[in-house]
């Protein structure tokens, strides 16, 4: 069977504080993106894993894909499979392509093998992977908090708009990202943001690690501003980056053809 993990954006990223278990305290709307890697499951004689595409450096333990089949072996009589991933997605990038594929494993193993698991079972499942992953169990736009694993349904509104993302090919670590972070007030919650017109949001949402990331890393905020002068609605670095992205609602053109190192992607929301 062939699965399409898509990557993800954050429509603004609020730091409340830091968690007596040392996680953070988050607020943040995910939104999934037609931007997907391709992983494939079959059954197999012996377990195996195999990734084209983008390379991930680490050890074989340090795969979520990987790590996920072990999960759900540990609990239900699944037999091997050969796994094959098309990386797409950029790693480190702020667009939950590790998690995604996770969460797909988990999906995927689910359908092949009918495990009768329910969203609620996967996303428990998910949870034990890392904080984005139970996001993409079901799929659809959610206001996350918590650690990011405390998920609630959100109605948004994309329908035809288009979607520019750039990535300049820096790797902002989570741990750099947090260390100059500056903790948001609780109020008004992202949820409440996200409601109001897309032309309101780029005064109102605000994503906490730009501010130190932007310091560091001062071509992404170039991308951004770049992007506002192209026309686009709202823009934004998501999550802990480096991606950027801008919302339009005519199609964009590329701009950034000319860095070798650049990803530049445009994709249209649908319309259904």
């Amino acid at each position: 069977m062939i699965f399409f993990p898509p990557a993800k954006i954050n429509l603004g990223l609020k730091v409340l504080f830091k968690r007596p278990d040392g996680y953070h305290e988050l607020d943040t709307c995910m939104v999934p993106f037609p931007l997907h890697d391709v992983l494939e499951i079959l059954p197999a004689k012996e377990f195996s894993f195999h990734q084209t595409g983008l390379t991930f450096p680490g050890a074989e333990t340090d795969n979520l894909c990987i790590r996920a089949y072990r999960l759900l072996e540990k609990d239900h009589a699944i037999p091997p499979v050969y796994m094959h991933l098309r990386k797409i997605i950029p790693m480190g990038a702020g667009l939950g392509g590790g998690s995604s594929d996770a969460a797909w494993v988990l999906i995927g193993l689910n359908t092949l093998f009918d495990l009768g698991l329910s969203i609620k079972q996967l996303e428990d499942y998910a949870s034990q992977l890392g904080s984005d992953c139970p996001f993409f169990i079901a799929n659809t736009s959610q206001i996350a908090g918590g650690r990011g694993e405390v998920l609630q349904p959100v109605e948004i509104n994309l329908c035809g708009f288009y979607l520019k993302i750039v990535n300049p090919g820096l790797h902002v670590g989570t741990a750099e990202a947090y260390a100059g972070v500056h903790f948001s007030s609780v109020e008004p919650s992202i949820n409440t943001i996200v409601q109001g017109p897309i032309e309101t949001w780029k005064e109102s949402i605000q994503n906490d690690f730009e501010r130190s990331v932007f310091e560091r890393y001062p071509e992404i905020s170039e991308i951004k501003e770049q992007l506002y002068s192209e026309g686009a609605l709202f823009a934004l670095m998501s999550g802990s980056g480096s991606t950027v992205y801008g919302i339009f609602r005519d199609a964009p053109e590329i701009t950034f053809g000319n860095h070798p190192d650049y990803l530049e992607k445009i994709c249209q929301f649908p319309t259904v």
